[in-house]
């Protein structure tokens, strides 16, 4: 059995400088060979696929917690004097208006006045946990990508290893030509899984720390307006 392996290089020298005849390839093209098999293909694909929704639930998560953030200056202030003065309806459309998880909380406290307080408390509390629940919508998938993704890189590695054997097994040379196609589909879906599991993860976290601070904030708001409802009695 004869084994060959090309270490030969053309060198070309001009002047002072010396090229080597090595192509350089761009990101496209190593992922176009590392495509042309039909489990890399598919490997390829899902994790492009992964990426790119993970990158839009990111962004459009994040706009979405930006805007629930903002909260007019003296919104409290104007729900109580809406209320000392009688005038529930206006208070309600102001919080309308207003069309943020802390504001759509006070609407229904508002609209459960007359009450006892443990009613109103509840039905604050059942709201605020809707407004979590929306807020947090979709982040699931950036958690599970975060783990899956990597392993899905995995097992494109394992797959192109055994493609780099198999390849060995149906030929008498051993040459980079022989094993380049299982290599480079072992090692890109590597690269692609990192890279998506990656973004995921730092997406998923940094989602998470805003939604815990606009919580905080929600709950400070519920708090304060209870206590809005316990000053006439004092």
């Amino acid at each position: 059995m004869n084994f060959t392996l090309p270490l030969q290089q053309n060198v070309t020298v001009t002047g002072d400088t010396a090229t080597d005849g090595i192509d350089k390839q761009s990101v496209w093209d190593i992922i176009v060979q590392a495509s042309e098999s039909m489990f890399g293909l598919f490997i390829n694909v899902l994790l492009a696929l992964m990426l790119g929704y993970a990158i839009f639930i990111f962004v459009e998560r994040y706009l979405a917690l930006r805007k629930a953030s903002k909260e007019e200056a003296g919104f409290l202030a104007k729900i109580k004097d809406y209320i000392m003065d009688g005038k529930l309806d206006s208070a309600k459309d102001y919080c309308a208006r207003s069309n943020n998880p802390s504001a759509r909380m006070i609407e229904k406290g508002i609209s459960r006045l007359g009450k006892p307080m443990e009613s109103i408390s509840a039905s604050i509390e059942n709201t605020g946990k809707l407004e979590v629940m929306r807020l947090e919508q979709r982040l699931s998938f950036l958690a599970t990508a975060a783990g899956a993704a990597p392993m899905i890189g995995f097992l494109g590695t394992t797959i192109g290893m055994i493609m780099v054997f198999i390849d060995l097994m149906n030929t008498n040379e051993l040459n980079v030509a022989t094993i380049a196609p299982g290599t480079m589909t072992a090692m890109v879906t590597t690269v692609e899984g990192l890279i998506v599991g990656i973004t995921a993860y730092i997406g998923y976290n940094f989602l998470v720390a805003r939604i815990g601070r606009l919580v905080y904030q929600m709950e400070n708001d519920a708090l304060e307006f209870m206590d809005l409802l316990h000053e006439p009695s004092k």
